[in-house]
Parts: structure tokens; sequence; C-alpha cells
């Protein structure tokens, strides 16, 4: 191990150790004498999903996002919709693009018939992120468990927390602080985008329908953005239609991300816009240089975030089914 490399090492320890102290109730190996194969079971479920569909690594990590970001990492993103109620995954930002929700199912079947009621929905969505992570080529990293799971999920929280496609480096910056991130955390974790798909219909507005004078967004690569209209037509017929994030290396936990953006080829408004400021442009400079870097910052924004607003000791509860409450 080279001694660059230990250092980098040695910095994602301290964060992990530091993220664990914010939130002493949460600890690594929470379940080592109540179910101690739970994280491994969680790991299998991820990695048969993956072996047939590499897009579900992406779909798993998002989708972890997209529930800490929403009333803490509490698993109300798993929630089905009730006749009275619109739940989160039925949001428009979350339905049809979020997936990945089978893997959660497969995995809380397992555990509960090994130790039954035991396991919460929301650590299963942190294992499977942190496992989505480590099989795509990036960093493992030792979760904090002990959450509990929430009891209430509204479509509209979904749509007021979640930074969407559009977002400038300001708003972006804004959105990640109400969450407890600085701006540098904000950049690291945007790298998510390195791997999985969009949706057409989330970028389609910078090809077609830009500005009231231009039909283009200017500061998207020419030959990407021809590459991109005969991808996504302009009549918008197939609004399933997807392309990936990061061309390259779509399934790969890289620093292509960032490669891409000093390419103009950042897919999102919310990507490109990373070049538009000093300081975040800088640090994708630096991200597109040091991979290992990277990786390691990317392994402690995850543990970060996943101890967003969590449930512990009595609140909550363990759900039985991920998709109901008890």
């Amino acid at each position: 191990m080279s001694p660059k490399w230990s250092v980098h090492v040695f910095v994602i320890l301290i964060v992990v150790l530091l993220c664990t102290s914010v939130n002493s109730q949460l600890q690594v190996g929470f379940y080592r004498n109540s179910c101690s194969s739970a994280e491994l079971i969680v790991k299998d479920e991820v990695r048969k999903s993956v072996l047939k569909d590499k897009g579900v690594a992406a779909g798993l990590v998002r989708m972890h996002f997209h529930d800490c970001f929403v009333r803490g990492c509490d698993a109300s993103v798993l929630i089905d919709s009730t006749s009275s109620n619109t739940a989160e995954k039925d949001s428009p930002v979350n339905n049809p693009s979020l997936r990945g929700f089978e893997v959660i199912d497969n995995a809380k079947a397992a555990l509960e018939s090994v130790c039954k009621g035991i396991v919460s929905c929301a650590d299963i969505v942190a294992f499977a992120a942190r496992d989505s992570v480590e099989i795509s080529g990036g960093l493992g990293y030792d979760v904090p468990s002990g959450r509990r799971d929430g009891r209430i999920s509204l479509a509209s929280e979904a749509l007021t927390n979640l930074p969407p496609p559009t977002f400038t480096v300001n708003q972006l910056t804004q959105s990640f602080a109400n969450k407890g991130f600085t701006q540098e955390e904000m950049v690291t974790l945007s790298g998510a985008h390195t791997i999985g798909r969009s949706h057409c219909t989330s970028f389609s507005n910078r090809l077609y329908n830009f500005s009231g004078t231009m039909s283009q967004d200017p500061s998207l690569n020419p030959m990407y953005a021809a590459q991109l209209k005969q991808q996504c037509p302009q009549d918008g017929t197939n609004p399933n239609l997807v392309v990936p994030m990061n061309p390259g290396s779509p399934s790969i936990a890289d620093t292509g991300y960032y490669i891409d953006i000093l390419r103009n080829r950042g897919l999102f408004t919310s990507d490109q816009t990373l070049l538009s400021d000093p300081a975040t442009a800088s640090q994708v400079n630096q991200n597109a240089k040091t991979p290992k870097l990277w990786k390691t910052n990317f392994a402690a924004a995850m543990v970060k975030m996943g101890q967003i607003g969590v449930l512990t000791a009595s609140a909550g509860e363990i759900r039985a089914n991920c998709r109901v409450v008890n």
C-alpha cells in the first residue's frame, strides 16, 4: 500500500468514526448479536440483482439518497401509496425513474426468514447502497446501523426536498446545506451520477427548449448534443427512453463523470453547472485527476448521508413488509 493511499484510508476511517459519534445510537455492527448474517444476506441479494442488471446498483444508491433527503433515512421511500395517500415513490421525481424496490423486498423476505422482526427496512436500504457502490468499483465502507422505519410517506415532500436536474450550483449548494452538507460534499455526492441512467425527459429542455432565444443549451458539447438528439427525439412519444449518465463507463464507479463535465458533457444542468463556480470547478478538476481521493471522500459522504434524521431506540418501527406500515 502506497503512503498516499494509506493517508486516504486513514482519512476515511477518521471520518467514519466522527460520523458514528455524531449519532451514537447508530453503530457499526448493530446486528452482530441479534442477526449476525444481516449484512451478508443483503449483499447477496444485491449481488444477484446486479448480475442480472448492472443498472440496479445505481438505482439502489439513488434510492438511499431519495430516502434520506425526505424525512431522513427512514425507508419512507419504500411505502406504497394507498387510496387516501400518494406516497413518495409515486411522486413525479421518483416514478417511473426510481428502481430497485424488488431487491429490498427480496432482502427483507430473506431476513425475516432467519431474523424475524429484527432488521429495519431503512438499514437494508443503507446496506444495499453501500454494497452497490462496492460492487460497482467504489470503496466499501462500514455502515453504522440501528435505524428504525418511519410511518409517513408523502409525495409532496419528495418534490420539495429533492433537488431537480435543472438546479444551478447555488441552488444545489443550498439544497445540500439544508441537509447539513458542505458545498464540497455536494460535489462529491454528485459523483454518484458516474453510474446509472436518466430518462430523456430529465434533460430534453437542454436539447430543444433551453430558453426563449436558444433551443439548445450552449454549455452542452455540440457533438454530444447531436448524439443525445438521436437517442431522445423531440417528439417525446416514448417517455420511457433512457440514456447512460456517463456513457464511457456507465456501470463503473469512477471519475468519468467529472471528466465528462470538463468536456461539457454533463448530462443535467445540475451536472454541468458545477463548472460555473470557481470553487466547485476546482473540485471537479481535482476529482477528475485523483480517482482514489474521490472514492474515499464519496464513501465518507455516504456514511454521513446515511445519518440524516434517523429514527432510533423506540421511535418508528421495524416494518414486517417494507411497503406497508405495521
